[in-house]
């Protein structure tokens, strides 16, 4: 029996179904065994850049060293051990058995990318500028459970099970089932989110790429990869092939392309899937911590360079540079373009913190929280802002604070939160059915959360008669869009919420 095979496919099992499972659970209430933010604080590559770029310790600093400690005694294991998206890339690449070879000094030359990744999140941060989410595996997968498995899944299920009973009748013990099932995991609501489409065929591109080379994305472009592969260059756990007839069998089948034609191997970028210790058919492959002989380890490229050249080296960091133009291009006002939840960061602080992974906007009760495509120019993008014409700030909910991993969106307690200001409602007199037609609507009013009601009731005398009409206390209002949300008229609301700094007249 493959026994290594089998523990670490139980591993990548585990630890997948746990990712999405808290994922899952991270739902209004908040009722997860375990915070949502579990798996970033083992990610390096978003808790050390992120710390970088806003020159703070995030919490679970201490985790992710750990995890470093970790991947020096054992290798790059997390790749292939633990990591959900590295893990979904192994069982779509399952599919396809023969796959486009990549050696020698093309595979060199190609593995060099996500090194050059790597440094320019590192120059960038070095710079203020959070680049970190934008190829990060966690990230990526966070993102498309958030915004498109879970949403999709609940919805085709939760329709399945009306069909059946609605459609054919199936009531009693069918019914019970989908009645325990809207208890737990069909209790999740299944919401609409703007960009999701792009979302999805940005995750299935990665995954669909193991088609054609094994792990292309590991090997290439994961900036994470990279950060691992570094440290676990000096890992004690090592491979050794000591009774090698040289058949080339484990060079062939090499998901990652660690090991060369003369047996030696690569060992920032070994994964430990230990495929080439059963395909060995003589048995004189294994993995042992200090080895006493000489393990097969190729310490320089197959060109007969260490690491980058200076010119490649110089290239990376004017490239990053230029990424950091985004910092110096900020606006010294700070103000948002958009909506941002409530007690987000300062706008450029927002930015550099928020990693994109969609915890917020899957958590949120209404559907408010929209991810962003260039309404708050390119380096918003992905990023939460509340969009009223979908839905509201509940004023009772702080969940998006408790879901956030980096502290973009702070911790509020939920008499902090209420007051806590979003933006202005504006109402639009040209187009408000008290102030056009004169007729009564209250309806901005009755639903305005504050206690002192932001949306006043005034009376107007108009041709003799009392008229009453609603009118903002741009003191009071908290800019929760609720109003905006239930207001009747359409296409266009008659009240408005303008985000803090932006324009607009308030009635």
């Amino acid at each position: 029996m493959k026994k290594l095979i089998i523990l670490r496919r139980s591993s990548q099992a585990f630890f997948l179904l746990l990712f999405v499972y808290i994922l899952w659970s991270t739902t209004y209430p908040l009722k997860g065994i375990l915070p949502p933010e579990t798996f970033f604080r083992t990610n390096p590559n978003i808790v050390i850049f992120t710390s970088v770029s806003e020159r703070l310790f995030l919490p679970g600093l201490a985790v992710c060293l750990g995890m470093l400690v970790l991947t020096l005694f054992l290798g790059r294991f997390y790749c292939g051990w633990v990591c959900p998206l590295g893990t979904v890339i192994d069982l779509t690449g399952a599919a396809r058995k023969k796959k486009i070879p990549v050696k020698g000094r093309a595979g060199a030359k190609l593995r060099k990318i996500k090194f050059f990744l790597l440094g320019a999140v590192l120059v960038s941060a070095l710079f203020g500028v959070q680049a970190a989410w934008v190829l990060d595996p966690m990230v990526i997968m966070a993102r498309f459970v958030s915004l498109n498995l879970i949403p999709a899944f609940t919805s085709v299920t939760d329709r399945f099970f009306v069909f059946l009973i609605r459609d054919l009748n199936l009531y009693g013990p069918v019914q019970d089932l989908y009645s325990s099932l809207k208890m737990s995991f069909l209790g999740v609501k299944a919401h609409y989110f703007a960009n999701s489409g792009i979302i999805f065929v940005f995750f299935v591109l990665i995954c669909i790429t193991a088609l054609l080379v094994s792990r292309l994305w590991c090997r290439f472009i994961c900036p994470l990869g990279a950060f691992y592969s570094v440290v676990s260059r000096f890992a004690v756990l090592r491979r050794v092939a000591d009774k090698c007839v040289s058949c080339g069998e484990c060079v062939r089948n090499c998901r990652m392309g660690a090991i060369n034609d003369d047996n030696s191997y690569v060992k920032g970028e070994c994964i430990l899937c230990m495929d080439c210790v059963y395909d060995c058919l003589h048995g004189g492959t294994r993995f042992t911590f200090f080895p006493a002989g000489r393990s097969s380890v190729l310490k320089k490229d197959e060109n007969g360079k260490r690491g980058i050249s200076r010119r490649e080296f110089l290239f990376m960091v004017f490239s990053s540079v230029f990424v950091s133009g985004f910092k110096w291009g900020k606006k010294k006002e700070n103000a948002s373009p958009v909506i941002r939840p409530p007690g987000a960061l300062r706008e450029d602080e927002f930015l550099s913190r928020c990693v994109r992974c969609g915890n917020c906007m899957k958590v949120c009760p209404t559907n408010g929280l929209q991810p962003a495509m260039f309404q708050a120019g390119l380096e918003g993008i992905w990023t939460p802002h509340l969009v009223p014409e979908i839905g509201y700030c509940e004023y009772n909910c702080i969940l998006c604070g408790s879901a956030c991993p980096t502290g973009a969106i702070p911790r509020l307690k939920l008499e902090e939160k209420k007051k806590t200001k979003l933006g202005v409602a504006n109402v639009d007199r040209s187009s408000c059915i008290a102030w056009v037609w004169n007729a009564e609507c209250l309806i901005c009013e009755e639903h305005c959360p504050v206690p002192e009601k932001a949306i006043r009731i005034k009376e107007f005398n108009i041709g003799g008669r009392s008229v009453r009409r609603p009118v903002v206390d741009p003191d009071l209002c908290i800019g929760c869009g609720i109003c905006q949300t239930k207001c009747p008229v359409r296409p266009a609301r008659a009240i408005t919420v303008s985000p803090l700094g932006g324009q607009g007249s308030t009635g």
